[in-house]
Parts: structure tokens; C-alpha cells; sequence
């Protein structure tokens, strides 16, 4: 655990970030740091920056407060939240390449040393940044602003405490989280499970043109740039398909695929536990957790699913031989 307030106390200016199209996570643990630095340290001349925010998460706290263009500003303090990559800041990467001082805040099991270690505070297994982000600011800290924004980003890293990186204490966090002052059934509805009518259809659409692979375990679907042209959609209006896809009974993973130009896609990746998708993403420069990761590859339709697949396919065999020689 790093004193947070140790490192913050002597900074004159501090500015927040995490990667590009933040999610839940993304948004509740850098809003959560945001409010509370500005109530801890009212002097201090505090900013945040996310790109192309995402309205969804438009009712926490700060949330109108966001810079959303890049910047060079030199910070004395940048504090990286829930990237594990400095290269997910995106053209915000110049914040903390002028800082006087980094601390990072991760969870991702592909961290890679974006601030020095006595300001790293990284935990693989924590549910979520937003958790982490708990423990650093103290739990007698917590106010109702910095309680919603944290509540927020476990509710969206957990898929409302149902994946596997729900442990006792993310549940014990949320319980006091739900103490505070906001509507935490409101959180769980705009969050994560109210969707546009736009978003109905392409998860339909995407349900609908999905197909089994490998004995039915892997489940796979792709939108196409022609289709989200189509419904005048962008890829923040594909946000939780893949998570909906893993819910087909006997299924172990879940492929997205969105093409964002032509012969280039974002594979969103799920898994059950037995398979790390973490690793599959890793193979093709991608990261995440075991359970959710995602990369970037070119090619066709085809050629991403059977290098994914190819993958997948390894580890299969892998705990297939496990079994033999345990027998």
C-alpha cells in the first residue's frame, strides 16, 4: 500500500488519467481520486483528463469536469489509474512523460512499470481498480461523492458481482459503499444494464449472426464498420456484447470482434476459468485480466478467429495433457 496523502501533500498540481475509452472501472476509480483530492486539498490545482468520455457514466460527481483534450501540461504529480500500460493513455501519454512524480493505481495482470515502485500500488487480484482506490483513500475518508464513483467502477469490473474476481472483501467494500447517500440500484441500472435502443439492435444483431465454434465452446460474432454506418453507431454503442455473448450455456469463451477501419479489428475478449484469455491476448500484444482481455490485429474475419482460436486451442491441450499425467 503507497501514503497516498504522503506522496499528494508537497504537489502543487496534480492531474488524473486513464486509458483511452475508459469504462466503468475507468471512470469511478479516476473520479473517486479526483473528488477527493479536491475536497482533501481545495489549494491544490487538480485536473482530470479522459478521452472521448463516455455520457453513460454522466451522473458521478465531476464527471462535468473532465478535460477531454489532450494535453502537455506539466503536473508535478500525474496519477495513472487502471491502465497497465503507459501506451493506453493515448495522446494523454504526455502528462505523464512531463510529470514531476507518478503514482499508479492497477490491477491489470500486464502492469508495466509506469511509475516507480514505491508509487505503485498493484494488485492482480483486486476486482477492480475502483476497490484499490478504497483502500488508498481510507474508509474513514469516503464521502458520498467519492463512495458513488468507487461503487460505480467495482459494479462495472464485477459485472455486478457476478465474475470471479468477486471476493469477500470487494463485497464487504461495496456494502459500506452502500451506506453513503446515492441510489446504488440507480448505479447498477445506468451503468451497467440500461441500454440505448441503438445498442438493443446491435446486440441483437450481434446475438443473431453469432456462430459455435470448436465443439461449441467458443462463441463468436463481429460487426463490421458497413453495419455500425448502418444503424449510424460507433463503438461506444458495442459496450457489454461480449459480456452478454459468455452467457450462452456450456460456452467457455466469448470473441467480439468490431472492425475501426477496414481490415483492422478490437477483440474483446471472455472467459469462464478454463481459459486465460489474458494470456490469448498477450500473444498478439494484447492484455487484461484472466477472465477479460482485448487486442487489436489485422486481417480478415477469418484470419483473426483462427489465430485467436489457434490459441485457445493450445491451452485446451494443455490441461488435456495435465489430466493424462495426473491419471
Amino acid at each position: 500500500m503507497i501514503d497516498f496523502n504522503e506522496v499528494c501533500k508537497d504537489k502543487k498540481s496534480i492531474a488524473i488519467s486513464s486509458h483511452i475509452r475508459p469504462d466503468g472501472d475507468a471512470f469511478g476509480s479516476s473520479l473517486a481520486v479526483y473528488n477527493y483530492l479536491k475536497k482533501q486539498y481545495p489549494e491544490k490545482n487538480t485536473d482530470i483528463y479522459l478521452l472521448d468520455p463516455n455520457p453513460v457514466f454522466s451522473f458521478l460527481p465531476g464527471y462535468d469536469e473532465i478535460k477531454t483534450e489532450p494535453s502537455d501540461k506539466a503536473y508535478d504529480l500525474f496519477i495513472a489509474l487502471d491502465m497497465g500500460d503507459k501506451d493506453r493513455l493515448g495522446k494523454n501519454k504526455a502528462l505523464l512523460d512531463n510529470a514531476g512524480d507518478v503514482v499508479c493505481i492497477d490491477h491489470h495482470l500486464d502492469y508495466k512499470g509506469i511509475a516507480p515502485e514505491a508509487n505503485s500500488y498493484v494488485v492482480p487480484e483486486a476486482s477492480s481498480t475502483a476497490e484499490m482506490v478504497y483502500d488508498v483513500i481510507g474508509k474513514d475518508n469516503i464521502d458520498d461523492d467519492t463512495a458513488v464513483c468507487i461503487y460505480t467502477g467495482i459494479v462495472c469490473d464485477t459485472g455486478v458481482f457476478q465474475y470471479s474476481n468477486t471476493s469477500r472483501k470487494t463485497m464487504e467494500t461495496a456494502g459500506h459503499l452502500m451506506t453513503f447517500g446515492f441510489d446504488h440500484s440507480k448505479v447498477v441500472r445506468e451503468a451497467f444494464y440500461e441500454k440505448t435502443y441503438r445498442q438493443t439492435l446491435l446486440l441483437g444483431r450481434s446475438l443473431l449472426e453469432s456462430i459455435l465454434l470448436m465443439d461449441k465452446k467458443v462463441i463468436v460474432s463481429v460487426i463490421t464498420q458497413r453495419t455500425l454506418r448502418f444503424y449510424n453507431a460507433t463503438s461506444k454503442d458495442l459496450e457489454g456484447i461480449v459480456s452478454q455473448m459468455m452467457h450462452t450455456k456450456g460456452v467457455d469463451v466469448a470473441i467480439f470482434m468490431h472492425e475501426t477501419v477496414t481490415g483492422e479489428f478490437k477483440v474483446s475478449l471472455r472467459s469462464n476459468e478454463n481459459i486465460n484469455v489474458a494470456e490469448v491476448a498477450a500473444k498478439f500484444g494484447g492484455g487484461g485480466h484472466e477472465r477479460a482481455a482485448g487486442l487489436n490485429m489485422s486481417g480478415s474475419f477469418y484470419d483473426v478467429i483462427n489465430n485467436v482460436t489457434e490459441e485457445i486451442e493450445k491451452q485446451y491441450k494443455e490441461k488435456e495433457e495435465s489430466v493424462r499425467q495426473e491419471g
